[in-house]
């Protein structure tokens, strides 16, 4: 026998009540007592069914999820892309921009780099935004404060190269391992450590947390692509059909 639906068979419960009891409210409580039986019963029999309710529900709220994201990004656009000092690699005329919130201890955007610049690699066309958003810790903040530092005394070419540094260390960040990596690239350590606690440096952290609280955002990386938002580690082949997704539109 062919399976009905289950709001169909609540319809068809209801139906059955009496002209003046179509509803839980206006039923008695033996009414009432029926036809939850009847429901229960149909449950216990097909248990399936509170399956696929759960699974529509999931579907959603994943779907109402996304819509707020989506209105959450085309809200705070400007301060997202174009804030005025975050550092912009890949190609700065791109015509779709790519955001990421990132911290230097997170080992998902530890796995994610290499796979972002292949991204911004092979297909050329795209504008690339780093958010420093330390949440995991002194050392976290630490590289961020440096790499920032190094962005507002050496320049975008000097923070790519510490950023991509940074993103491949494995060992603690200490002051001398970020001295080390300064002097690796011929940068005078001493300016750089000035700025770290500078309120230049502080201003730009503080403008990454508040937008990330506006955002939602708790937890790194965190991509947004034009008007989507990618919370956490995806690989490649997804980001590239969410950039041709994004294309398309």
């Amino acid at each position: 026998m062919k399976r009905l639906p289950l709001a169909l068979i609540l319809g068809l419960l209801v139906s059955t009540a009496p002209a003046m009891a179509t509803d839980l409210t206006a039923m008695s409580d033996g009414e009432r007592d029926a036809f939850r039986a009847e429901v229960r019963q149909y449950l216990l029999d097909n248990p399936e069914v509170l399956m696929e309710a759960i699974a529509i529900l999931d579907q959603k709220q994943a779907q109402a999820a996304v819509q707020a994201d989506q209105q959450l990004a085309t809200d705070n656009a400007d301060a997202i892309m174009n804030d005025g000092f975050s550092y912009i690699g890949g190609n700065p005329d791109g015509d779709i921009t790519v955001v990421e919130f990132m911290d230097y201890r997170c080992g998902y955007c530890k796995r994610a780099f290499p796979e972002v610049e292949q991204l911004l690699g092979s297909d050329g066309n795209i504008r690339f935004v780093i958010k420093e958003f330390p949440i995991l810790g002194d050392q976290s903040t630490l590289a961020a404060r440096f790499a920032i530092a190094v962005q507002q005394v050496a320049g975008n070419d000097a923070y790519k190269l510490v950023h991509d540094t940074l993103m491949g260390l494995r060992s603690d960040i200490t002051a001398e391992t970020l001295t080390d990596v300064a002097t690796t690239f011929g940068l005078d350590p001493a300016p750089i450590i000035a700025q770290m606690d500078s309120a230049e440096v502080t201003a730009v952290l503080q403008a990454n947390m508040q937008l990330a609280q506006t955002l939602q955002i708790t937890g790194t990386p965190t991509f947004v692509i034009e008007d989507q938002m990618v919370r956490g580690y995806v690989p490649l082949d997804q980001m590239q059909a969410i950039v041709a997704e994004q294309r398309a539109d």
